[in-house]
């Protein structure tokens, strides 16, 4: 149904008064998230008119999904943490240029990757997994398989592994030949970032509140860096936990691990998800719910002023787990067809996920 635009004028006494201008960009901001981010926007990613199939190495490669399978449970069962490394290196693919490969491409002379980019740099890893995955597909589907396939089908089967749901995978991307330092940069959500400039990023990939809500789900899995959660939990974790007994404890030794200096300790890690760290479920929600989210990003979307549609979201997947997996499902396929249309031109197959075929 189309969205309900209403418009609001400030009383003429406001002005008169001399409101602040901070209060009323406040103000302005609020309005913008009730009228603007509060409906949930659909764009045509659903895969219904794009280039991709579900039986699109059926003829060509038709054991690279049970290939991929096999390869993901060696991987996972040697450290469950791959499983949140893929899926968040997927993650960071589809946000910049679309699902295109981009972010496997190491810097050359004449190319600048995304790996030194600073949402990436330090942090980003999974890149030899892809590579022994790829060398495997190659030697039995030689120049059929792109990397952006098989990272997309690599984040399902991760998924899967440690406890998550199902879903039917559409293939048929092309690697790009370029990568963008600049959109990784700059369309990434970062740790820290506030909830209306994430659901902003989230949005300009044409994916809604309710995607953002579920797609963060993924961090129910995998570690966060102290570099990435420092002002957290010096910062307003004491006010949205409301320092119970076992938030104390809780907060205690995440200060013991990331101590309050900056550059001291920045790389040590810590499960984003401390009660099931490696089982995929809706644990996550119940952290934020109670205030205990290790990303400020996180939770935001419980506590913000802002967070009016993102707080139900949260307290829906919190209750019902089912309403998450499926939710969580449908957000993959849809992130999964952000689609570079420039690589369907003039795009290849890779041969070496890290750099262009010459």
């Amino acid at each position: 149904s189309p969205t309900n635009y209403h418009f609001y004028i400030f009383p003429e006494s406001w002005i008169k008064r001399g409101l602040r201008r901070r209060t009323m960009r406040l103000f302005l901001v609020f309005l913008m998230v009730h009228t603007i981010f509060i409906p949930c926007f659909s764009f045509d990613v659903s895969g219904k008119d794009l280039p991709l199939t579900l039986d699109y190495y059926k003829s060509t490669c038709p054991t690279v999904f049970e290939v991929i399978k096999k390869e993901m449970e060696c991987i996972v069962k040697e450290d469950p943490r791959n499983a949140a490394i893929i899926i968040r290196l997927h993650f960071h693919d589809c946000f910049v240029q679309g699902c295109d490969g981009s972010v496997l491409l190491d810097e050359t002379e004449s190319l600048q990757g995304e790996k030194k980019a600073s949402p990436n740099i330090n942090s980003l890893r999974g890149y030899k997994i892809v590579d022994r995955i790829k060398n495997i597909i190659e030697s039995e589907c030689p120049g059929v398989v792109s990397c952006a396939d098989l990272l997309t089908i690599s984040a399902r089967d991760a998924t899967i592994l440690v406890g998550g749901p199902y879903w039917d995978v559409p293939v048929g991307r092309k690697d790009s030949k370029t990568a963008s330092y600049e959109l990784a940069t700059s369309s990434l959500p970062t740790p820290e970032e506030g909830l209306i400039s994430i659901i902003a990023k989230f949005y300009s990939q044409g994916l809604s509140v309710e995607d953002m809500v579920a797609l963060s789900g993924a961090h129910t899995i995998g570690m966060a860096q102290c570099r990435n959660f420092r002002s957290r939990i010096y910062g307003d974790f004491q006010v949205t936990s409301a320092l119970n007994p076992v938030s104390e404890t809780y907060l205690s030794s995440l200060r013991e691990i990331c101590p309050a200096s900056s550059g001291e300790g920045d790389s040590n890690v810590t499960a984003m998800d401390n009660v099931t760290p490696n089982l995929f479920d809706n644990s996550i929600y119940h952290t934020l719910l109670r205030g205990e989210g290790l990303l400020n990003s996180d939770q935001e979307m419980y506590t913000s002023m802002f967070g009016i549609q993102t707080r139900r979201i949260v307290s829906k997947y919190a209750e019902d787990p089912v309403a998450f997996f499926e939710q969580f499902s449908k957000s993959m396929v849809k992130m999964g067809n952000i689609l570079n249309s420039e690589s369907f031109v003039g795009g290849e197959v890779r041969r070496n996920c890290r750099f262009v075929n010459t």
